[in-house]
């Protein structure tokens, strides 16, 4: 009993911390890093950036609730990563981008979508759920697009623009792994335990709420925001 609940105190302070302080956006100091530290800055912001990248690692600890064996837990990450490297690298050295709350709008669906999926809403509605796979691969692009947004709201200069790419790509590569360990190890031993159901549930429960809060806030941003 005393075990599960500190799995789920661990669980509550990565997922919970980093909401209240909505961390992931861009900031003066990481701009001042990026200009005066050379290439391995972006490694070093890519990695932060993944870090407190919370609407990311909230829908891959949904991906990986879904999933019972480690093989499986790296094949849909590996989609995941792939998806979100094309969409990070090509739209950031082609220009592309978008408006970074509608961007992020839809990252916060994607979180909403996980929770729903994991409590079997589409089966409550009678619908046959998508692919998951596929929607993982999806969902990666568009994050990747949103890392995109953010990678280009710094001043990069004119020089070496791959090499910086490639260098916040890898960054956020290395954030990605050095977040999914913990996340990994936190629920393999949360699922060893008979009130495991009941954790799944409330987390996945929060996943809807924090996919609706986290959607709401992206909207009043862009309506409102400066």
């Amino acid at each position: 009993m005393t075990r599960i609940k500190l799995t789920q105190g661990l669980f509550v302070f990565l997922f919970f911390i980093p909401l209240v302080g909505f961390g992931h956006d861009v900031t003066s100091a990481d701009q001042e890093l990026l200009r005066n530290g050379g290439l391995w800055a972006y490694v070093q912001v890519g990695a932060t950036h993944m870090l407190t990248g919370y609407d990311h690692l909230l829908f891959l600890a949904g991906v990986i609730f879904y999933l019972n064996s480690f093989r499986d837990i790296v094949k849909f990450i590996t989609v995941f990563t792939i998806g979100h490297c094309i969409t990070l690298i090509g739209a950031t050295y082609a220009g592309v981008t978008a408006n970074e709350h509608l961007v992020d709008a839809v990252i916060a669906l994607s979180v909403f979508y996980k929770g729903f999926e994991n409590l079997g809403g589409f089966e409550k509605l009678k619908v046959k759920s998508p692919n998951l796979l596929l929607m993982v691969g999806l969902f990666g692009l568009i994050h990747g697009f949103g890392l995109s947004t953010r990678l280009q709201s710094f001043e990069m200069g004119d020089g070496q623009m791959l090499a910086k790419i490639l260098c916040f790509n890898l960054g956020v590569e290395i954030g990605q792994i050095l977040a999914l360990i913990p996340i990994v190890l936190i629920i393999s031993i949360a699922k060893k335990y008979p009130r495991f159901p009941a954790f799944y549930k409330a987390v996945n429960s929060y996943l809807i709420l924090a996919g609706i809060g986290l959607f709401a806030y992206q909207l009043y941003g862009y309506f409102f925001g400066h």
